[in-house]
């Protein structure tokens, strides 16, 4: 969405200004030389040690040096610690190769699986910032598309090496995760977060409608394939998988249909009702950092990270559900969107708590829509490319969830205000799914029958 990540490096921005600013007094003080009477300078007057490292002796930073060959390294050095040490996160990219390493030496499986889990999370955060620097530059439209393409890269990424390995399971699961965390525990964050210093909230209602009525058509996306799996209860399972198979890949196309026309009506033929988040946002703009090859340049390399640490991520998932005995449904709906989401949920948490909602349930509610929408559908198209059996037709536990989830979310959110309460009914309904989903095996259907259909609960009822 052009709203999700919107805010992901406006902090950047604003500290990267503060430095400029204070790096360029602090070379007028060297370049002035004043000096105390002795000879030695003030202590206010002294650079510290990286200032001096980083300056020729006039004072002149290496970055800006007249020499290209010391100019330009030097550039892409200081712009890369300008990067780092805005975002505490950033410290977590020690877990990068650690996470590489691990994979390659072949270490223990939870070894693997835990280094590039926290991995992941600096680099889902780099790859926000990527996408937003990338997308200022190209316009509304443009960076609408992108941030759509990019705003859950870590999910599409884990899923599409999943769907490579045939983990179907995995798949369904991170994406079911990644709307349930987005509309439960982000959006109850930031519920709570605001509720605790305002008394009430508002933000606007007739987005909010739309929003939950699109998430009631991705909702019924699910529903009908599981009932459509009930009608055919008395078929061969063939004739069963076959007609899942193209109600799924028709319904994919259609969802997709239906997301590229929500981005136009957003961006260009209602615009006008998106205009608060969008004011919103625009407190939080200032001068990119990147320009846009630098922000290319990021994102691919970031990208090219993601993957590889997802790679090792996903090998190493039979092991752990074998040694921690975590089931794969869990690990897939839980943890993963957890990592994915980390830099989004702290966005909307915060801008939440600036009371500024409409960009609160852009990135929350949004993002769910990018997930159900678009990426969800893409991967069922991806999977009937790549001759993998991958539907929508979710296990009847995992649809049920969702349609409880949505409606709490429709109910919550209809008036166009919030409170505190609300919020901890959100996370209250996380959290009892999540319980549920812990204790719930993977060996609860039989591998392949797209899990506990209604088909099955109607015969066993039917036969009592």
């Amino acid at each position: 969405m052009a709203v999700s990540n919107n805010v992901a490096a406006s902090s950047i921005r604003q500290n990267f200004l503060r430095q400029g600013s204070s790096s360029s007094g602090h070379h007028r003080d060297m370049s002035n030389g004043a000096q105390g009477g002795n000879g030695t300078a003030e202590p206010n007057e002294r650079s510290h040690l990286l200032g001096r490292i980083g300056t020729t002796d006039s004072g002149t930073p290496y970055y800006k040096h007249e020499n290209p060959a010391i100019r330009y390294p030097s550039l892409v050095a200081h712009t890369t610690w300008e990067i780092l040490k805005t975002n505490y996160v950033n410290v977590l990219l020690v877990f990068v190769p650690l996470g590489i390493i691990a994979g390659v030496l072949d270490w223990s499986p939870v070894l693997q699986f835990t280094l590039n889990f926290v991995a992941i999370i600096p680099l889902a955060s780099l790859l926000a910032f990527a996408t937003e620097e990338l997308a200022v530059p190209l316009g509304q439209t443009i960076g609408g598309l992108l941030n759509a393409t990019f705003g859950n890269a870590v999910e599409l990424i884990v899923s599409i090496i999943a769907l490579r390995n045939n983990e179907i399971r995995i798949v369904q699961a991170s994406m079911l995760g990644s709307i349930l965390s987005n509309i439960l525990l982000v959006l109850g964050c930031c519920f709570l977060a605001g509720g605790i210093k305002y008394k009430e909230q508002s933000f606007n209602s007739t987005v909010a409608s739309t929003m939950s009525s699109l998430m009631t058509v991705a909702t019924a996306s699910l529903i009908i394939p599981a009932t459509l799996y009930a009608v055919m209860a008395n078929k061969d399972n063939q004739t069963q998988e076959d007609n899942i198979m193209v109600l799924s890949r028709g319904t994919a196309i259609i969802l997709l249909f239906i997301y590229v026309s929500y981005l136009y009506f957003q961006l260009k033929s209602h615009a006008d009702l998106f205009d608060d988040a969008e004011a919103q946002d625009g407190e939080e703009e200032g001068a990119t950092l990147l320009g846009p090859w630098a922000a290319g340049a990021v994102l691919v390399v970031i990208t090219v990270g993601v993957a590889i640490c997802a790679e090792y991520l996903v090998d190493s998932i039979d092991a752990i559900v074998e040694e921690a005995h975590i089931s794969k449904t869990f690990i897939g709906l839980i943890l993963i969107p957890i990592v994915g989401n980390a830099a989004e949920h702290v966005t909307a948490v915060i801008v939440a708590y600036k009371n500024k909602m409409d960009l609160a349930i852009g990135v929350a509610i949004g993002s769910s829509l990018q997930i159900a929408l678009f990426v969800t559908p893409f991967l069922v198209v991806l999977g009937w490319a790549m001759d993998r059996p991958m539907t929508l037709h979710f296990e009847t536990f995992e649809t049920v969830s969702f349609f409880l989830a949505s409606l709490v979310v429709v109910l919550l959110i209809q008036d166009g205000k919030s409170n505190w309460l609300e919020g901890l009914l959100c996370l209250g309904m996380y959290i009892i799914i999540a319980l549920a989903f812990w204790v719930l095996p993977d060996d609860a259907a039989p591998p392949g029958s797209g899990g506990k259909s209604l088909g099955g609960l109607s015969a066993l009822l039917g036969g009592s």
